[in-house]
């Protein structure tokens, strides 16, 4: 390889959230933190180079990207998705999060009606509930280590809670679903049929392990609302940078509304040299990295296969958060998070904080050197 994934860097002492703040969220110290969804690798060096260079310039005041940055997102999701994309139809934003938020803001009154898929990326039941709407669960369907959709209680949670919005998770965080073509067909077919807006997060769709591709939903819908960033992607989450895809225009003006109102203007001068420098050099390091992730997901496949057989390992299709199922065990989620902590010391995340579906599940991040990915298996095998 080109790009060196081996090196273990210390993160300790940087104020990292994954590395830091064990004590803040009453975490035994000595953990092998394996839990946010931020990488144990630097980002591309060439992306470096270029924060450097515009660190060395030495001033960081008001910024806003030129054409060439609107050129860099538009040319990564065009070549690779087939999803065109214009300068006006972009809306950037500090982080997807945060557009989540804007948009439930923007697109719904105080007491309708959201939905979201569970077990799914926990900050999306705060962005409804947090704002006062209602939030309906349309839950998934796990057999036999697969997740797949059940669209008659997709339809008729919509049609009973009169939903306003669907907020998607494609690729899915923490099953690892890569959705097929039909599956979000059927999809559109019912929030069109009811009048539901559509809003996808995409901000996963770069790593896909699966025999089917990513297929953005805004080839199926341009009314769709679709949430990227370059932060999972590239690992620069720190910098505080997404773009939003918004071609409708009545839609792009209220969020855009809602955005103002936040108070949110300029993005961080670091963000916008690093999304461009991503977009525009990334793409070498990015087919190393995936197939470094691509053999440290089979290393942990192997493994669990040989050694630990009551952990199920739901296929990953995408994403570098493996969702590990220990329900064989028949523990309690509150012993197996016990013996996951104090037994094996780890850091996972706790398959509950994603919804009651992920009772006996834990996510595991394996964005890291093969070096701790074997440390952190050799621990579980010596607890389980």
């Amino acid at each position: 390889m080109t790009y060196n994934f081996d090196t273990i860097i210390n993160r300790y002492g940087t104020n990292s959230i994954k590395y830091d703040f064990a004590a803040e969220r009453r975490k035994p110290e000595g953990l092998l933190p394996m839990w946010v969804a931020d990488m144990d690798f630097p980002a591309p060096p060439e992306v470096l180079e270029d924060i450097q260079k515009a660190v060395r310039h030495g001033i960081f005041g008001y910024t806003e990207p030129k054409e060439e940055y609107y050129n860099a997102v538009a040319d990564w999701f065009g070549s690779r998705f087939g999803y065109s994309v214009t300068k006006s139809e972009i809306i950037k934003a500090p982080g997807i999060v945060f557009a989540l938020a804007q948009a439930v803001r923007a697109f719904t009154m105080p007491g309708e009606a959201v939905m979201i898929q569970t077990p799914v990326y926990y900050p999306f039941f705060d962005v409804v509930s947090n704002n006062g709407r209602i939030l309906v669960c349309n839950s998934l369907v796990y057999h036999e280590g697969q997740y797949t959709i059940d669209f008659e209680d997709f339809e008729s949670k919509i049609a009973g809670n009169n939903v306003k919005l669907f907020i998607l998770c494609s690729p899915h965080n923490p099953v690892g679903r890569v959705w097929t073509r039909r599956e979000l067909e059927r999809m559109n077919e019912i929030c069109v049929k009811y009048n539901v807006i559509i809003l996808s997060d995409e901000i996963h769709c770069d790593f896909v392990w699966s025999e089917h591709p990513h297929i953005c939903f805004g080839l199926l819908n341009e009314n769709a609302v679709i949430t990227t960033a370059p932060s999972k992607t590239f690992n620069l989450a720190g910098l505080q940078i997404s773009n939003i895809f918004v071609k409708n225009a009545e839609l792009r003006r209220k969020l855009k509304a809602e955005i103002d109102r936040s108070g949110y203007s300029q993005l961080n001068t670091l963000g916008i040299a690093a999304c461009q420098s991503a977009y525009t050099k990334g793409s070498a390091w990015l087919k190393e990295l995936n197939e470094y992730l691509t053999e440290n997901i089979r290393v942990m496949r192997e493994f669990l296969a040989a050694g630990l057989p009551k952990i199920k390992l739901a296929e990953p299709e995408s994403t570098y958060l493996v969702w590990l199922d220990f329900s064989e065990y028949g523990y309690s989620q509150e012993e197996l998070d016990r013996r996951i902590t104090e037994g094996a010391k780890l850091w996972l995340s706790s398959g509950t904080i994603f919804g009651t579906e992920g009772k006996g599940f834990q996510r595991m991040n394996i964005a890291c050197p093969r070096a701790i990915l074997t440390d952190a298996l050799d621990r579980l095998g010596k607890e389980f």
